[in-house]
Parts: C-alpha cells; structure tokens; sequence
C-alpha cells in the first residue's frame, strides 16, 4: 500500500491541510485531543513524513554526518556508533557513518563528500591531533558545527567528548608497577605526539615512582595497516629480547594494538602473564574469553557516542543570536583486571 499524504488525512478527518501539518509538527496552536486524533490516524493508516520536502521548507537536511577511523576492526568505535544510533532514533535525525582508516586524506574527502551532502552536522573522532585542523575550524565556523569525540585534542574551539585518557593510563601504569613490572613497553599510535594524555598519563605513572623512562620500551606503529602494526611489535619484542633489555609488561594504547598483542605473544611463544604482564585500553567483550583473558581499561564508549550526538543536535537547535558556549567533557574509565596480569598464574 503507498503512502498517504497530508491531504489524503486532512480529507478523511475533514480538517484543513494546515491544521493537519501542524498537528504533525506538534505546533501549540493544535490542541493535544486533536493531534492525537490526527496523529492516531496518520500512524495507523502509514503516513510517512517527505523529509526531503520538510527539508526544502526549513533549510535543513536533517542529517548528520559521522566519521570514524575504522569501525569494522574496533569494537570500542563500534560501541561509541551504537550511542550514536540511539541518540539520533530519539532526536529524528538520520545519520551518515563515513571512514578515515587512518589516513589524512581519507579525512578530508569525508569532509568533503558529507558537505556536498548538506549534512546539518558533523560528529568526528580525528586521525590526529593535527589532522585537517584549519579545515575543520573552516568548516565549524562557515558550514556546520562539528563535535568532536575520542580523540579531542584537535586545536578546534568546539565541543569536545571524551574520556579521561590521562587518569585512565597512569592507573593502568601503576597496576603494572604495583606488581613489579617496571620495564613497560608502550605501544601506540604512529600519528600521536607527545602531548597525547595516554602517552603522558604513563609517564606521569613511571616519574611518581621514580622509574626512569626508557625511550627503548615506546613503540610506534602504523594504525592504517595491521599487518605493519604486527611486524612493528614483534620486531621491537625480539630486538629487546636479542639485546637482553625484554619487557616484563607490555600497555597497548588502543582497542585493537592491546587485543592483537596477545595474538603476536602466543605466536613468539612468550608465556602471559608469566613473562609479560599485559594491559590496555580496550572494549573487546570478549575480553574475559581470550587466552589469557585481558586485563583492560574500559572506556564508556556508548555514553560517548549519545552524549556526543546530543550535543551536537543542541548546537544545532540553537537559536543564531544565542552565544555559544564549548565544552569539554570527559567521562571515567575503568580498569578490569584479569589474567593476563594476574602473576599468582606464574
């Protein structure tokens, strides 16, 4: 059966076409007994609203645009769209998800396509902190607002949410030294600096205990590519290894360096967490299930995802005359222990 139209509802229930769409729009001028007179009928009978139409009337496309690095291989990206998808189920908007992999220009050509698309506005988890930033304060300040989420240490004047990736590292850190392994090795990223506050929070971790940090046990590797990423870690291991200096804990940064590193350690047949103690940001739900199971720093990814959706439609809603005023919110991690540190296994 096709769709009905507003006429078709307004000549069944005998109201003008007017009265019909504001009911729709829930205008105040409608009383609440005949919006759901109206509203009744038009839901049992499949109306369905021409969004294209509605978005000709009011200058607006009624989407937004998200992108992400890569959200097929992380399950923590993943979580952080299921919020996203929630929030916009509620506030009607429908969203377009668009993937960097890891790459600057990848990046920009996302920009670019979900501004040919007049996207209302754009939620985004950069590929660094440099990325694309003068093109991103452009496109905040002259086409739509953007919202960063994840990673928000881009120099941008909008609002940013995140997780407090700096207490999450130290407490992680100070978990490892706590049971004696001091000789860390750090992975992460290739394309985050040294102001990157897991970077910061670990050394921060090292210094209050007085532990000298090794520039040896800092390892960086390609996100784009996880077959570079497996060959950089296993390469660094043996090195270490060779030349007698082999960690006994190993942080991985992200969701997917902490998961794979437990793959490249069984394949270098290095016992966990008897030999290396290992730790890491991840949201696996699997995590309880891997051999051994993995310790972790949980970050809430879905609350992210629906807090930063909403921000975004605020922004969005809000009147042009009206101030507007940035945030930055970061929410709290958590760390599960598991297996693969817990040393009464060795």
């Amino acid at each position: 059966m096709s769709n009905i139209t507003i006429k078709d509802i307004a000549k069944a229930l005998n109201f003008s076409v007017s009265t019909i769409s504001k009911a729709l729009n829930n205008s105040y001028e409608i009383s609440a007994e005949t919006k759901k007179i109206i509203t009744d009928y038009a839901k049992d009978n499949n109306y369905k609203i021409n969004r294209l139409a509605k978005s000709l009337k009011i200058g607006h496309t009624n989407s937004i645009g998200v992108i992400v690095c890569s959200y097929f291989s992380s399950t923590f990206l993943a979580q952080i769209l299921d919020g996203i998808q929630k929030a916009s189920l509620e506030t009607g908007h429908d969203i377009i998800i668009m993937q960097s992999f890891e790459n600057v220009e990848t990046e920009k050509a996302c920009l670019d396509s979900l501004i040919s698309k007049g996207v209302d506005g754009i939620l985004m988890a950069p590929v660094s902190e440099t990325s694309n930033s003068e093109y991103l304060s452009y496109i905040n300040k002259n086409h739509c607002p953007i919202v960063l989420f994840d990673r928000i240490n881009a120099a941008i004047e909008t609002t940013k949410i995140g997780v407090n990736e700096y207490k999450g590292a130290l407490e992680a850190t100070q978990e490892l030294i706590s049971i004696n392994r001091k000789r860390i090795m750090f992975i992460t990223g290739d394309k985050f600096g040294d102001n990157n506050p897991r970077i910061l929070g670990f050394k921060k971790a090292l210094k209050n205990l007085d532990i000298p940090f090794n520039p040896r046990y800092m390892v960086f590797c390609n996100l784009e590519n996880t077959e570079e990423m497996d060959a950089t870690i296993s390469r660094s291991l043996r090195e270490l290894t060779e030349q007698n200096i082999k960690p006994n804990a190993i942080f991985g940064a992200t969701d997917v360096i902490t998961t794979r590193t437990l793959g490249i350690l069984a394949e270098l047949k290095i016992k966990v967490p008897e030999e290396i103690a290992v730790i890491g940001f991840a949201n696996t739900d699997i995590a309880f299930a891997l051999n051994p199971s993995l310790s972790t720093i949980r970050q809430p990814a879905k609350e992210m995802g629906f807090l930063a959706l909403t921000k975004l439609v605020e922004i969005i809603d809000a009147p042009v005359k009206t101030a507007q005023k940035y945030e930055t919110i970061l929410l709290e991690t958590s760390i599960q222990l598991r297996n693969s540190t817990n040393l009464q296994l060795s």
